[in-house]
């Protein structure tokens, strides 16, 4: 399908979802995953930050492209100055000029080097106004060059972080979104488990209300005692308060939920747990090797080593000899008449090397490169120790994945006999051939198996997708995890899913 027209179908999801004519809408986990893709407030911030990494990487990249500038200075003096004259006397002269310049530029900076190749060409024009003449000069051709000779090369080193950084940002983008889907599933089934509690608090007080009418009668004709009789509406006040407490915790998820999807409308929102899962298993080897090759970690390891390495190198930079060189080359001339100073033109030269040298800075310099060292050995330190942490994380969470599935499978027969096993227990109650005791336990395992049922949905779910965040991988459809960039940048709307 057309990339736009899935773009535009996801757009749409949540308009329908809200302009339905029932005051309830019924979301499924997939339709609460795509519309939180869509206008959540995390998925949004990582639009924001991508974008903000990614004019960081043009910057960057526009700093080893060739730049063309176009300079002009004017400025008019007027004003009585002290003149020296040519035998040496002095006088004050009133001066009334104006000068304006105009000068091209196109320079290149080389990232090897550090350095920087310019070629310039300017124009000057003076005007005299108390005597009421003008002149020029002019540079038709100017070629300098630019050195740091023993300086820290930032052009060398942007070139080595700012790609890995770039690609670091990319691959976060992915997670992110992976994330937000974990956090909408996280929200789902907050509401879906107070949904659960809420029916069957419902239920319960339903039954419990049903029992207490069916015991008076019971009791009236001395079939069963008094203390049963107690029991029975101490059930039914219970049940009720359960019901109520149950109902405010559903509004509170359900505004919860609401405000992650960007939901405004104050409308009721009802979530459909499907019983349905993905059947597969992953592999640990398949994982480890996907998880460094797409995770934003490994970059951040990298750029972190890199970044220490880069310190080191301004460290020793700035603690040893510094050595500056300009060159610049050209021809120029003078002339009263704007074409004539592009006549017979005149050679200049210039050339400049600054020198610096520490002889006594009190260990200032060896000091800051040490210190640079120590923190590059805590970098690399720390980089092993989360490389270490990063693969076993990993390793576990493949591991609980792979479990989860039985788990759910397990979960979903234990809820189904526990209902059934409530069902027979209420029956033999209201044969006389069981206890309240007994209908109590029935009770209380049939509630606690499809709290467990849907807990173990929520923990299958979670783990799903928080092994897609790690290993930038759809195991399920087997492709990677991939988001359209160039649509995020280009239309500055937001991204879809296309695993």
């Amino acid at each position: 399908m057309n990339l736009k027209l899935i773009f535009i179908s996801l757009g749409l999801l949540l308009t329908e979802l809200l302009t339905a004519q029932d005051q309830t809408t019924e979301l499924s986990l997939k339709q609460v995953i795509e519309i939180a893709r869509m206008e959540s407030p995390d998925a949004q911030t990582a639009r924001h930050s991508f974008r903000s990494a990614y004019w960081n990487y043009k910057y960057y990249r526009a700093n080893y492209l060739p730049s063309l500038s176009l300079t002009s200075d004017p400025n008019l003096n007027r004003a009585i100055n002290k003149i020296t004259m040519g035998d040496g006397s002095v006088k004050f002269v009133e001066q009334n000029l104006l000068n304006t310049d105009l000068t091209l530029n196109l320079s290149q900076n080389l990232s090897w080097t550090g350095g920087s190749f310019f070629l310039e060409t300017s124009a000057q024009r003076m005007d005299l106004f108390s005597e009421h003449k003008y002149s020029w000069q002019t540079s038709p051709i100017m070629i300098g060059y630019r050195q740091s000779l023993f300086g820290y090369n930032s052009l060398k080193w942007d070139r080595r972080i700012e790609p890995v950084r770039y690609q670091e940002a990319k691959k976060s983008y992915v997670e992110t979104l992976e994330l937000v889907s974990a956090n909408a599933i996280n929200k789902f089934f907050a509401l879906a488990t107070a949904q659960s509690d809420y029916d069957i608090a419902s239920f319960n007080y339903a039954n419990a209300d049903t029992l207490y009418r069916y015991a008076q009668g019971r009791y009236n004709i001395g079939t069963i005692t008094e203390n049963e009789m107690l029991q029975l509406e101490l059930n039914r006040l219970t049940e009720e308060t359960n019901r109520m407490n149950a109902l405010i915790e559903m509004d509170n998820c359900m505004q919860e939920l609401r405000s992650y999807l960007g939901i405004h409308e104050d409308r009721e929102l009802r979530v459909l747990v499907s019983p349905q899962i993905p059947d597969f298993s992953v592999n640990l080897n398949e994982a480890l090797a996907l998880a460094y090759e797409n995770s934003p970690d490994i970059q951040t390891m990298e750029r972190r080593k890199l970044e220490s390495e880069s310190a080191v190198a301004k460290a020793r930079a700035n603690a040893g000899l510094k050595a500056d060189i300009y060159l610049r080359f050209g021809l120029t001339q003078t002339a009263d008449k704007l074409p004539d100073a592009y006549r017979n033109l005149l050679d200049q030269q210039y050339v400049s090397i600054g020198i610096s040298l520490p002889i006594l800075d009190w260990g200032r310099g060896k000091g800051q490169v040490r210190v640079a060292r120590s923190n590059r050995d805590l970098v690399y330190t720390q980089v092993e120790q989360s490389r270490t942490d990063f693969e076993l994380n990993v390793r576990k969470l493949v591991k609980q994945f792979n479990l989860q599935t039985q788990r759910v499978r397990i979960a979903a027969r234990t809820d189904e006999t526990a209902q059934r096993r409530s069902e027979v227990a209420r029956k033999l109650y209201l044969l006389g051939k069981s206890t309240i005791l007994d209908l109590n336990a029935s009770i209380s395992e049939k509630d606690s198996a499809r709290r467990n049922y849907i807990s173990a949905l929520y923990n299958y779910w979670n783990l799903y997708y928080g092994l897609r965040s790690l290993t930038g991988y759809d195991f399920e459809k087997m492709i990677p995890i991939t988001e359209d960039y160039e649509l995020l940048l280009n239309n500055g709307q937001l991204t879809i899913h296309k695993s």
